[in-house]
C-alpha cells in the first residue's frame, strides 16, 4: 500500500510511529558518505540560493508574501559554512514509502540521489507534515534519537524556504492547478513558521 493512502486513517500513535521508523531509516541512509573530494557545500548551496533567488525574482507570479521567504535565506545562508556531506535519498517524504503486507515500511524511488548536507533532505518533509503532523514529528525525533539540535531547525526552515520559493516558478510552465498548489502550499509553510518568525514549525509536536 502507498503510505500516502492509508497513513491519515491511522491512530495518531501509529502514524508518529512510523514517522519515528522513516527519521531512523534516513539516520541510517546518512551514515554512507560523500565522496572524497566534493566540493564544499556553503559554495554549492549558495549558488543554488542565487538562481533561485534569480528565478524568483524573473517569475510572472509572486507568492503573497514571498518576502518572508527571500528574508530568512538572507539571514540565515551562512549556516551553510563547514556543513558535512552524506549520500541522499533525494525525495524523502511519504509520497515515497510504503507499507508491505506485514505492515512494514518501505523506502521506495532512489533515482533522485545524490550527496549533500544530510541535513537538506528535510526540505521535502513539508509534504509529510500535510498529510500528518504527527508522521512529520516522528520522522524528526528518530532521526535525532534523543534532543533536537537548535541549529537543525534553523537549517531545515532554510531549506524549505529555498524550495517553496523555487516551487512557483516551477511550476508556470504547468498551468494554474499547479501554481494554485504551490501557492496553497507556501501559505502553509508560512503558517507553520509564524511568517518566518519562528524556527520550529507549529506542526511539531514533541
Amino acid at each position: 500500500d502507498d503510505l500516502e493512502a492509508v497513513l491519515p486513517g491511522m491512530p495518531t500513535e501509529e502514524q508518529y510511529r512510523l514517522g519515528y521508523l522513516a527519521g531512523t531509516y534516513l539516520a541510517k541512509i546518512h551514515t554512507v558518505p560523500a565522496p572524497s573530494g566534493i566540493g564544499a557545500w556553503e559554495s554549492h548551496f549558495n549558488q543554488k540560493i542565487d538562481r533561485k533567488l534569480s528565478m524568483y525574482a524573473a517569475c510572472p507570479r509572486k507568492y503573497a508574501h514571498g518576502d518572508a521567504f527571500i528574508a530568512f535565506l538572507s539571514e540565515n545562508r551562512h549556516l551553510l559554512a563547514d556543513r558535512p556531506q552524506t549520500f541522499h535519498h533525494g525525495d524523502y517524504h511519504t509520497g515515497n514509502m510504503m507499507l508491505d503486507k506485514n505492515g512494514n515500511l518501505v523506502i521506495i524511488d532512489f533515482n533522485r540521489a545524490d550527496f549533500g548536507d544530510p541535513w537538506e533532505e528535510f526540505n521535502r518533509i513539508v509534504w509529510s507534515a500535510q498529510l500528518s503532523g504527527a508522521f512529520a514529528s516522528g520522522t524528526v525525533d528518530g532521526y535525532f534519537g534523543g534532543e533536537v539540535p537548535e541549529t537543525f531547525w534553523y537549517l531545515m526552515a532554510l531549506y524549505i524556504c529555498s524550495n517553496t520559493l523555487s516551487s512557483l516558478p516551477w511550476a508556470i510552465p504547468f498551468g494554474e492547478d499547479e501554481i494554485a498548489t504551490m501557492c496553497r502550499q507556501a501559505d502553509e509553510v508560512l503558517a507553520w513558521y509564524d511568517g518566518m518568525t519562528r524556527v520550529v514549525p507549529s506542526w511539531y509536536q514533541t
